[in-house]
């Protein structure tokens, strides 16, 4: 059992030289794990590395022993590094480093994340991604009370929240409170549990264990539970808790002489406090009476209609095109979408989005096609990200993900993982009912991304197929410019 009496200390960060220190003698620990996560984590630690060393370099000649490389070199060795802040290339590093550690969930990966996460905060204070990191540490190491502030503090310093964490906040909060009423309800059910409360709580637990194992339930109840109250009162990690009170609740179940309202009561509360935890709370389950539509009722609300997809490109956020794009019968626009009249234009008829993020999701739209690889993951964004009335039309499963479901192109046909952009074009040549089909600013990020401002700091992810995307739209181009090339 991991109590809060016997998890080792965890090391914190704070200075640059530390941190990279860290991170050079991480990288060593991770080459070779046969992990999927350590071994992204040990490329992102890699990439840190490079980027590290080369940063200050001449762009005209290999890094020198100077500069970044020094820096390196002096923080492997345990030299001191002097503090004069983290470049945006390294912070954008330590980020992506940070959140792959985070996803490894190990201790050692965890303790490197918080490091990181000490070291971004005291460096860049108003970091969104740094306070939406330290939450999201927080939360994974059991302490809410630090999670909740930071995940306000990066709502506070956002205008776009994609990533749900005003419903996560609820979320927690709600599971405190039904937390407080579970040890409540335990607590008047067992009354002599209050005596052991005050003992260590690893000890207690572990007598209650010793005196189920021998059939005396009357003495190991009032020890579990009163294990349970010493570590709220001392505030042990959620985790922790979460561990002890499955265990006792498993065991009380596995009576014969359990008091059945009772114990559906506790239940009830347990389960409501995890769900919380998982998901905030649903305002509207209906989705605000969205009409779901089908493959063949997509087809329907297109057909004859001019149509122009715009990229969320550099190109675009400075193309001046804002009226001619507002000109064609319906606007398609993707993820994380950016608006600025007069380049971008500012009406939005479709807007199609990846299942992972809700970066627009309450902007209103006509329609609404979330895609995603995944049908249970894809169902379940639905139901925590969609904002009720927030679209007319939602795609159901049939419009789940074209590319696979419609066009039938499976791993061995195209390897890489269509992109929402491709996915939404693919549809629309399928289904071949517009005369006029233009995409506007699509270079394939050359120009770089133009996105709303929490989104840009996302990386341009490597698991799509973008030369294999490009070289499709080519091929059936029948009209190219600078800004515009046109399918029909």
């Amino acid at each position: 059992m991991t109590t809060v009496q016997n998890r080792r200390a965890r090391v914190r960060g704070g200075e640059l030289d530390d941190c990279l220190r860290a991170c050079a003698v991480h990288s060593g620990k991770v080459v070779g794990s046969v992990d999927r996560r350590r071994t992204e984590l040990a490329e992102q630690l890699r990439k840190l590395l490079v980027v590290v060393a080369t940063g200050d370099a001449p762009a005209a000649a290999p890094a020198a022993p100077s500069g970044a490389a020094a820096r390196l070199k002096r923080a492997v060795k345990g030299a001191s590094v002097p503090a004069a802040g983290i470049p945006n290339d390294v912070l954008d590093a330590l980020l992506a480093v940070a959140n792959k550690a985070l996803e490894c969930g190990y201790d050692d990966e965890l303790d490197l994340a918080l490091v990181i996460s000490d070291t971004v905060l005291a460096q860049r204070r108003n970091s969104r991604a740094g306070w939406r990191l330290r939450a999201r540490l927080m939360e994974a190491l059991g302490d809410e009370s630090e999670a909740v502030p930071a995940y306000e503090r990066y709502l506070g310093l956002t205008d776009d929240d994609g990533f749900g964490v005003s419903a996560k906040i609820t979320g927690l909060r709600v599971a405190g409170e039904k937390d407080r009423e579970l040890l409540d309800l335990l607590r008047r059910r067992c009354p002599r549990a209050e005596r052991f409360a005050a003992g260590p709580a690893t000890d207690v637990w572990a007598e209650g264990l010793a005196a189920h194992a021998v059939g005396d339930w009357a003495e190991a109840e009032p020890r579990m539970v009163g294990a349970l109250l010493a570590l709220a009162a001392e505030q042990a990690p959620v985790t922790d808790r979460q561990e002890l009170l499955s265990q006792y609740l498993e065991l009380r179940t596995a009576r014969g002489d359990a008091d059945l309202p009772a114990l559906t009561e506790v239940l009830a509360l347990y389960a409501e406090q995890r769900r919380n935890r998982m998901r905030g709370p649903v305002a509207d389950p209906t989705i605000g009476g969205v009409r779901w539509i089908s493959l063949g009722e997509f087809r329907n609300l297109i057909a004859g209609k001019s149509i122009c997809l715009i990229a969320n490109s550099g190109r675009v956020g400075s193309s001046s095109m804002g009226a001619e794009i507002d000109a064609y019968d319906l606007v398609v626009r993707f993820n994380s979408y950016r608006i600025d009249e007069r380049h971008t234009g500012g009406r939005t008829d479709i807007h199609a989005t990846i299942h992972k993020h809700g970066f627009n999701w309450d902007r209103p739209v006509t329609t609404r096609l979330v895609f995603g690889g995944v049908s249970g993951d894809w169902k379940y964004s639905l139901r925590n990200r969609l904002v009720s009335g927030a679209q007319q039309h939602l795609g159901d499963e049939s419009l789940r993900w074209p590319v696979r479901t419609i066009g039938k192109l499976g791993p061995d046909a195209w390897s890489g993982i269509p992109t929402t952009g491709f996915n939404m074009l693919f549809l629309l040549d399928f289904l071949d009912v517009s005369p006029t089909l233009d995409l506007i600013g699509f270079d394939f990020y050359e120009s770089g991304a133009y996105r709303v401002p929490e989104a840009m700091k996302m990386p341009i992810t490597s698991v799509h197929e973008y030369t294999s995307e490009k070289e499709w739209v080519m091929q059936r181009a029948q009209r190219v410019t600078d800004m515009r090339i046109s399918l029909r």
